[in-house]
């Protein structure tokens, strides 16, 4: 991106100042300078929303590998929970959530005990069929 362009607007302002003060920060290291975390954002969500290969991410949103690698930090340091708790926790606090109406969905939990076992499927043949060899 030349100096002065505008960044596509995937991200908004308001947006964008939610999201922020939630990204770990990252301590200046000498080398190449570090990929501004929203033009690295847009490309996150540009890949996430086309469903595109990160290796075709377009040159102005940066570029795909990092886009990867700051999608994956940014989970593993809890970024989109928190992205999501803190709208619901706002909205909580005013009053403003119908729980009556919330659904639980556990599909994506994992079982502890490990669930039933899978029996082997019983054969429907009656016999096996002979050997032509």
């Amino acid at each position: 991106m030349r100096k002065g362009e505008q960044l596509p607007r995937i991200v908004s302002d308001e947006l964008w100042a939610r999201i922020e003060p939630l990204l770990p920060r990252r301590a200046d290291h000498p080398g190449r300078k570090r990929l501004d975390d929203r033009k690295v954002l847009c490309g996150v969500l540009f890949v996430l929303c086309t469903g595109i290969p990160w290796e075709f991410l377009p040159q102005e949103l940066g570029s795909g590998m990092t886009a990867w690698r700051r999608l994956r930090d940014w989970r593993h340091a809890g970024v989109w929970q928190r992205l999501h708790e803190n709208p619901l926790a706002e909205l909580n606090a005013a009053n403003a959530l119908d729980w009556s109406r919330a659904v639980i969905d556990g599909s994506h939990v994992r079982a502890l005990k490990g669930g039933p076992k899978r029996v082997r499927a019983r054969l429907t043949a009656p016999d096996r069929a002979r050997n032509t060899t």
